[in-house]
């Protein structure tokens, strides 16, 4: 007790010391530490989400077209028209060969290759990319394919097709093996090896930024060795790598348990389920069974659960018409429309309040992915400012990636920098979303429609974010 009384005594005059001037003069007074600037005031909006189906860039449902040796046009404007208006983006072109299965493709059908993709840059869509020879399994249906030395000729032959309209070719299936070119009914293509080497060289055709679709999961496994313990990740997805390029597209969606033989067993559902998170998926119905209902049971998952485990980015919209008509009777179609692929939602903005010219502004964005999966190619993200003309004063390059804005998530985008000098006025920010490719970038039917009410400006192909004035 008497040792805690001197040591309370010798604390309470030590600090007198200090004030009476006899602090050591090698320990001066320490500055004070700095007080931090205030943190900038925010002004917060919150939008309103919208139910409105419409369409949007690479995905949804598509129109398909089969175009034959005998066809030499476009696709005619009222086709892409008429698309648009019943909110789809995308055409599947199934381009058939026939007539080429024991020699080159004539001059005359590359130009018809050449003028239906043109008419897709044209009209602001994009496709689903086939190349077939057979249109059906039948003997009399035979040569089902070439062989693999000519499907290898012809590819090189649409290479430079390939890598000048890559800005409207969403995806590219497979295909070239078997009836349709999905890889069954084949003549040629009894082994993996051969296989392996049409998918290499469609890898080799494309740009490193697109995809191929493989018809099952099994196919990527056997081929390249991957398994269920090696899927992609955050870490290894949208990379130029083989197993970051190689979808898959199930041409007999929810037809059964698995899938008129999509899947072997539970580790090939589970395989697709999770590479599908980064890497595009799609397909159509091929019949009506009880696993197409809109809703699940304990026996199978109904298509709204099913679409958002294996992230489906597109389907037919013309097969399996009942199919079709039962998701329709069912009222889960517009949902379905909705949802296919991405649809991201505005919830809040956060914005520098007292903002000035030359002079940091902050924006705080919280959206939300309600589709079933991410968006899956490359897509510029960048905030626009105009002044009160409409004219563009600045635009910054967000720090996020539209791809990893996943389904059913929260996504925060918190970016500063500095508003340009010398403007004044009033002035709006917007949220871009393009195609990065420079023939699509400026293009508004290239650019992603967010889903809420009284953002989109449809001559731009802007979101409005906040207005203020300077």
């Amino acid at each position: 007790m008497k040792i805690t009384s001197r040591f309370l005594l010798f604390a309470a005059i030590f600090p007198l010391l200090a004030v009476a001037g006899c602090q050591h003069p090698d320990n001066p007074e320490p500055e004070p530490d700095p007080v931090p600037d205030p943190e900038p005031e925010l002004v917060t909006v919150a939008y309103k989400s919208s139910d409105e189906i419409f369409s949007n860039p690479e995905r949804g449902f598509y129109t398909a077209q089969e175009v034959f040796s005998a066809d030499r046009k476009g696709i005619p404007q009222a086709s892409i028209t008429a698309s648009k208006l019943q909110g789809r983006s995308l055409f599947l072109l199934e381009f058939h060969m026939k007539d080429y299965v024991a020699c080159d493709i004539s001059d005359d059908y590359l130009q018809t290759i050449r003028a239906r993709f043109q008419s897709l840059r044209d009209g602001g869509m994009k496709c689903i990319l086939r190349f077939c020879y057979s249109n059906g399994f039948a003997e009399s249906d035979k040569p089902w394919d070439a062989t693999p030395e000519q499907v290898l000729r012809h590819i090189a032959q649409v290479k430079p097709l390939l890598q000048e309209y890559a800005d409207i070719i969403m995806v590219v299936q497979a295909g070239f093996i078997g009836s349709w070119g999905e890889w069954y009914y084949t003549e040629n293509f009894k082994d993996n090896a051969s296989r392996k080497k049409v998918v290499d060289a469609l890898l080799e055709a494309l740009p490193e930024d697109r995809q191929i679709e493989l018809r099952t999961p099994a196919y990527k496994m056997a081929l390249y060795g991957y398994s269920k313990t090696d899927t992609l990740t955050l870490a290894t997805a949208h990379q130029a790598t083989t197993q970051a390029r190689l979808g898959g597209h199930n041409d007999c969606y929810v037809s059964g348990s698995n899938d008129v033989g999509t899947f072997r067993n539970k580790t090939d559902r589970e395989y697709w389920a999770s590479e599908s998170l980064y890497t595009i998926m799609g397909g159509e119905t091929c019949e009506l069974t009880e696993y197409c209902h809109c809703e699940g049971t304990e026996k199978y998952n109904g298509a709204l659960k099913d679409m958002a485990i294996y992230h489906l980015t597109y389907l037919n919209n013309g097969y399996h018409p009942n199919v079709i008509q039962r998701w329709k009777n069912e009222n889960c179609m517009d949902e379905i429309r909705r949802r296919l692929g991405y649809r991201y939602v505005l919830e809040e903005g956060q914005f520098t309040d007292k903002a000035e010219a030359g002079k940091p502004f902050q924006v705080i964005l919280k959206l939300k992915n309600v589709g079933f999966a991410p968006a899956q190619n490359p897509r510029d993200a960048e905030l626009v400012l105009t002044d009160a003309s409409g004219k563009a004063v600045g635009s910054w390059k967000l720090e996020s990636d539209p791809r990893y804005w996943m389904p059913g998530q929260q996504t925060t985008i918190d970016q500063t920098f500095n508003l340009p000098a010398g403007i004044s006025g009033k002035m709006t920010l917007y949220l871009n979303l393009p195609d990065p490719y420079e023939t699509l970038h400026d293009n508004p039917a290239f650019s992603i429609r967010l889903a809420n009410e009284g953002t989109w400006k449809e001559d731009t192909g802007y979101n409005e974010l906040y207005s203020f004035t300077l």
